[in-house]
């Protein structure tokens, strides 16, 4: 395999939350872009050992740790746990986050939503990000997880709740990547109508009316997102630090 074909061959990366969605296709294109692959999942144990396999199929070193992002012990063993099993870290991706838009937590008061946002998606990127800024190797990528539609808004209590919170990791991404230039980069995806559980739990009209009011007329995927990631963490974005890449099909432009 060319290193064109290849742009990750001999980096290690490790993924948050990959045990299904976004970060299960990040993992896994991360694999196929040559790299060893770290997964953490938080409950879904199930899934993260069947992305293990995947990766595993591909000839790639590849290592499962359960982690829960609100505790920041869990979260300065992490690095430490990777570098020993794999022998470094060149890539950390935070795509981890809560979920309050499905399952039980979906059910819970505005106030509890958005202490597990604050806890979880700003908190726990914020003390992984830190982490990372010690263990990844000089010339390695620390990449987090946004949402295009900070830079827009949008009405509703849990858009105002994920804004305030994504929005809190863009801006903390951007002065994290003047902090630790020229050693690493730090860029930011934020997907936006990305085909994840929440999407599937959509009635008809309203998911299809997402996908018409799209430039590209489609939801997007988790392989998009993933592409993405593959590009900022390889050389071909050399020169890109602190920037944000919306993958929204120009929902938001």
């Amino acid at each position: 395999m060319s290193d064109t074909a290849a742009p990750l061959t001999g980096r290690v990366a490790l993924v948050t939350g990959a045990s299904s969605g976004i970060g299960r296709a990040i993992a896994l294109a991360a694999a196929r872009a040559g790299a060893d692959v770290a997964l953490t999942y938080r409950a879904n144990e199930k899934g993260a050992r069947a992305v293990e396999r995947d990766i595993s199929s591909l000839g790639r070193r590849t290592l499962v740790r359960q982690l829960d992002l609100s505790d920041g012990g869990a979260i300065r063993s992490l690095g430490p746990a990777v570098r020993q099993a794999l022998g470094r870290v060149d890539i950390w991706i935070n795509n981890a986050g809560a979920d309050i838009l499905t399952g039980a937590h979906a059910a819970l008061p505005a106030e509890d939503k958005l202490d597990m946002l604050l806890r979880v998606d700003l908190k726990g990127t914020i003390l992984a990000s830190w982490q990372a800024a010690e263990l990844v190797e000089d010339g390695g990528v620390i990449i987090n997880m946004s949402w295009d539609h900070v830079l827009t808004g949008m009405p509703g209590v849990n858009p105002q709740m994920y804004a305030a919170v994504k929005g809190g990791v863009l801006a903390f991404s951007k002065s994290l990547a003047r902090s630790v230039a020229p050693r690493i980069r730090v860029n930011v995806l934020a997907p936006g109508w990305i085909a994840t559980a929440f999407s599937g739990e959509m009635e008809g009209g309203a998911h299809r009316e997402v996908a018409e009011s799209t430039p590209m007329k489609r939801w997007g995927t988790p392989e998009d997102v993933a592409e993405a990631a593959v590009f900022l963490a390889s050389p071909a974005s050399g020169f890109m630090t602190g920037q944000a890449l919306l993958i929204g099909g120009g929902t938001v432009m």
